[in-house]
């Protein structure tokens, strides 16, 4: 151990064999995210007692394989190898058994401790298939304890098998082996590499051994720090001549030959299937909804349905925030004589942030609906559904999932795709990821559709999410036959059993990314929301008390005939000449004569200074956007003596028009990504790509934009 107190995990395993479910179960709350040393992609790390031990546990990437083909698998291995984990948690698919327990050779190999997690066994056994685990423990030289994560059972059984497994941490597992010529071959290579104490103590042996025999260029990288590097070299090279003159065949796929010779050998003996003549659920609800006629439109059928349920049932929750600060803002203005204190906390903060946090119940239902598909086992029936479409445009089966997970945030969007092995398919899906509409996006577009398209909201902001989807996909199709020219890679899609998703799991997953949007919305949108009110207020106009007679004189004249009361009448010019100060200050404010330079820029695309102010502050975060417009627009709360909220002053500004409305939520779909994004495409495909992803979604939301408005406005469209 690590020390007496402290027990590290590795918790490891295949994509989709329910590593994460046992890593919340095991860790509820006690969660934090790092990055893994030397890579900006995240860890998590959990905390859990057990018996009065602290257990750190780190839940590693899925992956199939410890060779160094993608990201994803080069993290987990070299955090085993480097960080030293005291036992490794390798978590087993039962109904995908010897797909998974090849992984567990392969952590075998590396020398720490390992304890199996033979999970959902509760689908296992219903599809017919029955593990012994202790036969299987028994033929593999590990502990193997039976478990359900989806409902946390088994989980006491678990720890207890690690910490029985660590009482004998001096005692490593039993080495597998892989028969006669690799094994000769295996201890040439030992007893060389033995030769150098430093090298040894850095890299487990065998391990070293078998992944030259594999090839690995990552291994035959590491041998070059060796005292006896071109040796080891020299003698790998003739070890693998020798397999493949035996086999006859590439000495990487003989290894992988004979470790699934054994897997197969010890499923054999421990494993009992029984013939089942129905078909499984899963199949049964898969003849529909992976029919290659009815799949697709019913994939978009299922995402017009969340979109409309996210907004019909958001719209009441939504309502009541807003009244919610819109009394706040009352209650400083009452509380608080007029000054700079009360323009800050009303216009600046509550106007700014509370704008934002409106839009939080939208968020939370998208996010449970999106969740539910995820855990449910559909999400990888729609990667396998669009599969072919996404090969016409250039881009992988993989690229699904992180254009998905895009919907969200870029942020792990972009690091999802790490998963993707070919270099190109990768840079292509991170290039098209940031066109994918966003959360931070999902603001914006539901603000100006519910101002400027209230009965049809709903299908107003799906059509941005059809865009961006449409826009990736055409700039793929481009990219691939030009700067990143060349055929994506081939890709087998595996498609788990249908599951129940559960509440808590469905919780852990809302609560993760809409707490991200609630500090983010206490950190930088405030930061943000009070930087705009001070550029906004700042420096303060000379007054003009002739002039604003003048315009009340002339206000008043056009009232006489109206029939208004006088008291009417008054309310009406007095609230005339405030917006009138309101538009004198923002004008001469900073944000006022930097909106002037920045207007001949916007003005093509039917933009004023004010929306020209908000585009900019845009690129730090998408969600700022909203905050800036509260500011700029000031919500009076005055006015014919209710609430306005910033959706009608939108409205009721004359300048601002349906048709504006769509051109500024497609320039906010297509524009480059928020800082945060940008950081992260830099950290993983480069500085030269990124500024190609810049100065690309810069173009094209300018150029796409200035058309759709132009057309508009010489066909009198939404003007």
């Amino acid at each position: 151990m690590s020390t007496p107190q402290t027990l590290r995990i590795g918790l490891a395993g295949n994509p989709n064999c329910g590593k994460t479910t046992i890593f919340n179960a095991l860790t509820g709350s006690h969660q934090k995210v790092g990055n893994y040393a030397g890579v900006t992609v995240d860890k998590k790390e959990g905390h859990c007692a057990w018996k009065g031990i602290e257990c750190i546990i780190y839940d590693l990437p899925g992956t199939y394989s410890l060779t160094a083909y993608s990201i994803d698998e080069v993290i987990a291995r070299d955090f085993i190898i480097h960080e030293k984990p005291d036992i490794i948690i390798d978590v087993i698919d039962a109904t995908n058994i010897e797909r998974n327990l090849n992984l567990c050779l392969q952590f075998q190999e590396i020398g720490i401790p390992v304890v199996g997690a033979l999970n959902i066994v509760d689908q296992a056994e219903w599809m017919g298939i029955f593990v012994n685990e202790k036969i299987l423990g028994e033929l593999l030289g590990i502990p193997i304890v039976k478990t359900i994560g989806i409902k946390g059972k088994g989980l006491d059984a678990l720890l207890d098998a690690v910490f029985d497994r660590m009482k004998r941490a001096t005692t490593p597992d039993r080495f597998i082996t892989y028969g006669y010529e690799l094994e000769t071959e295996v201890n040439r290579l030992e007893g060389v590499i033995k030769k150098d104490p430093v090298f040894s103590s850095l890299y487990p042996v065998r391990w070293m051994c078998i992944k030259l025999l594999e090839n690995d260029k990552n291994a035959f990288e590491k041998i070059k720090t060796h005292l006896k590097g071109d040796r080891v070299k020299k003698e790998a090279e003739e070890s693998i001549a020798r397999i493949e003159g035996h086999f006859g065949r590439d000495a990487g796929v003989v290894v992988t030959e004979q470790r699934y010779a054994y897997v197969h050998g010890a499923v054999t003996e421990a494993v009992t299937r029984t013939d089942k003549k129905n078909k499984s659920l899963s199949e049964k609800i898969d003849t529909v909804l992976i029919n290659r006629i009815l799949g697709l439109p019913l994939f978009l059928l299922i995402l017009w349905c969340i979109f409309q349920i996210t907004f019909t049932v958001g719209q009441i929750p939504m309502q009541w925030l807003e009244v919610l600060f819109a009394a706040m803002a009352d209650g400083v203005h009452a509380w608080l004589p007029p000054g700079v204190l009360q323009s800050l906390l009303a216009d600046g903060i509550i106007g700014g942030v509370g704008g934002v946090l409106s839009f939080v119940p939208l968020i939370v239902i998208l996010f449970v609906l999106l969740s539910f598909l995820e855990d449910s086992g559909y999400m990888a029936r729609a990667a396998f559904i669009t599969d072919k479409y996404l090969h016409i445009f250039g881009l992988h089966g993989q690229s699904f999932l992180p254009m998905v997970i895009g919907f969200g945030c870029s942020v792990p969007a972009v690091m999802a795709a790490r998963t993707l092995k070919n270099p190109k398919d990768r840079i292509l899906t991170v290039i098209v990821i940031p066109l994918m509409s966003c959360g931070a996006k999902l603001p914006v577009h539901v603000l100006l559709a519910a101002a400027f398209f209230p009965k049809n909201a709903g299908n107003v902001v799906m059509s941005m999410y059809l865009i961006g989807v449409g826009l990736a996909l055409s700039s793929a199709f481009v990219f691939r036959r030009t700067v990143l020219r060349g055929e994506a890679t081939p890709f087998v899609m595996e498609l788990p059993p249908y599951r129940m998703p559960t509440v808590r799991g469905i919780g852990w997953h809302v609560w993760d990314k809409t707490s991200q949007y609630l500090k983010k919305a206490g950190t930088i949108l405030l930061a943000a929301s009070i930087l705009i009110w001070a550029i906004t207020t700042f420096p303060k106009p000379h007054d003009n008390p002739v002039r604003y007679q003048k315009e009340a004189m002339i206000f008043q004249s056009t009232l006489a005939t109206s029939g208004l009361s006088l008291t009417a009448q008054d309310s009406l010019i007095g609230h005339h000449i405030q917006t009138l100060k309101n538009s004198d200050a923002i004008s001469a404010s900073i944000a006022g004569r930097a909106g002037a330079v920045i207007e001949p820029v916007v003005r093509p695309l039917g933009f004023d200074w004010k929306l020209g102010v908000a585009v900019i502050t845009g690129f730090a975060a998408k969600e700022v956007v909203v905050a800036t417009l509260g500011v700029l627009y000031k919500v009076d709360n005055t006015a014919h003596g209710e609430n306005e909220t910033l959706r009608h002053a939108l409205r009721s500004d004359p300048s601002f028009s349906p048709l504006i409305a769509f051109v500024l939520m497609l320039f906010m779909l297509i524009v480059a990504p928020c800082f945060a994004a940008l950081s992260t495409i830099k950290a993983e495909i480069g500085w030269k790509w990124l500024w190609f992803e810049i100065v690309f979604t810069c173009s094209l939301a300018w150029g796409l934009c200035f058309l759709v408005y132009q057309t508009g406005k010489i066909l009198g469209i939404g003007a």
